[in-house]
C-alpha cells in the first residue's frame, strides 16, 4: 500500500534530475531503503523527511500532500 508521500517524493527526486541512489546517498541511507520509501513498502522516518525537505528546500507539508509548492 502507497503512503500519501511515496508519489510526491518521486516526482520531487525525479524533478530535480536524481536517481534513488544519488539521494539516498545525500540522506545518508542506502538506496533500497529510499526506494522502499517511494514505493510504499516501508514508512519514511520523520528525521529522513526532515533531510528531504532540508535537501530539496521545500516543506513537509508538500511532501505530505497538504500545501502546493511556492512558485
Amino acid at each position: 500500500m502507497k503512503n500519501i508521500y511515496s508519489d510526491k517524493i518521486k516526482e520531487i527526486r525525479i524533478k530535480n534530475n536524481l536517481n534513488k541512489k544519488e539521494i539516498a546517498e545525500k540522506l545518508g541511507i542506502s538506496a533500497r531503503t529510499y526506494a522502499k520509501y517511494e514505493n510504499g513498502e516501508s514508512k519514511m522516518p520523520i528525521k529522513i523527511l526532515i533531510k528531504l525537505c532540508l535537501y530539496y528546500n521545500i516543506s513537509a507539508d508538500y511532501i505530505l500532500g497538504l500545501k502546493k509548492p511556492k512558485e
